[in-house]
């Protein structure tokens, strides 16, 4: 089981729950918006897209199924891309809500939260002078007060009736180094099968700064918990630190992940008009450095994914 692959999985993080349509008119709130910045991405190189799903009628964060619905088998029709269904929600969802349309869709791969954790930009709530809906900035600042909830049993069930159950593989969101011993203890405990495909996350207020020397301690210490040949790993940098750690990440043989949900700019001053437009400039980035992008099925193999074929649409 060789770790080591030669081309570079491209993730594109559609929309999340953490940023407010206030903070951009780019970012994607209906199902419509959704599926055309998915399948933009797609197109433009992206191998994976990750998922969530907004209320269309003012963009709050929802885990509702019918809306799912109107947004999933669209992209599936339109691209072969992966489609990597958040069972993270948002902050403010139980654990049956945040399960409940990846158990019925049972896809081939579903991001996990390898931890609970303080997760807030409450900060950013200072700098937004004009609300476009009334329930944005007490969302904000109500994440100051706010836990991000993945205990060992919450991620032990998800394992289960995802994992074991449905054949779903996973995207181990590690947002600090104890994420990564979290991880080891599932594998050890013979709950987790390789290859792993680890996404570390850099630079979230609550987890782990977006320090090179961060990303260096990470890789190290997975090597040492794993063995460099029993893994994968993505970076992900928050805001104006996405694409020089997602680069350094692309050096040091990891893949990346880029979109709305982590950062809504292209550049510093420039928000991004779309999600094809960061995945277009990491893909240039690449490709200036020698590397080559994935294609979904290059991704599925490099993972171990059991396929589209399979997913309950």
């Amino acid at each position: 089981m060789a770790a080591h692959s030669s081309k570079v999985i491209i993730t594109c993080a559609v929309t999340g729950a953490v940023h407010t349509p206030s903070m951009s008119d780019y970012l994607p709130l209906t199902p419509d918006q959704i599926v055309q910045n998915a399948v933009d991405a797609a197109n433009a190189g992206a191998a994976i897209v990750h998922l969530h799903a907004r209320d269309p009628k003012d963009g709050r964060p929802t885990a509702d199924p019918a809306i799912f619905d109107k947004i999933v088998p669209r992209i599936r029709e339109q691209t072969d891309a992966v489609l990597n269904i958040t069972t993270g929600g948002s902050t403010r969802m139980t654990l049956e809500e945040r399960l409940a349309y990846p158990l019925k869709l049972k896809p081939e791969m579903c991001s996990l939260n390898m931890g609970s954790m303080n997760f807030s930009i409450h900060p950013a709530a200072q700098k937004i002078k004009e609300w476009k809906y009334d329930w944005e900035k007490p969302y904000i600042e109500g994440m100051e007060d706010l836990i991000f909830r993945n205990t060992f049993k919450d991620i032990k069930h998800i394992l289960k009736v995802l994992g074991d159950d449905c054949g779903t593989r996973f995207e181990f969101e590690c947002y600090d180094l104890g994420h990564l011993y979290n991880l080891a203890h599932f594998v050890d405990a013979g709950l987790i099968k390789g290859p792993l495909f680890i996404q570390m996350i850099f630079g979230i207020l609550g987890g782990m700064g977006p320090d090179p020397e961060n990303l260096a301690l990470m890789r190290t210490t997975a090597d040492r918990l794993f063995g460099r040949e029993n893994y994968q790993f993505s970076v992900l940098g928050a805001g104006r630190h996405q694409m020089p750690l997602i680069t350094m990440g692309a050096i040091m043989g990891g893949h990346v992940r880029v979109g709305l949900e982590d950062s809504l700019y292209l550049e510093s001053g420039k928000l991004a008009v779309s999600c094809a437009d960061q995945v277009q400039k990491i893909k240039r980035i690449l490709e200036e450095l020698s590397l080559t992008a994935a294609t979904p099925d290059e991704a599925r193999q490099t993972l171990a994914l059991k396929g589209s074929a399979h997913i309950s649409l």
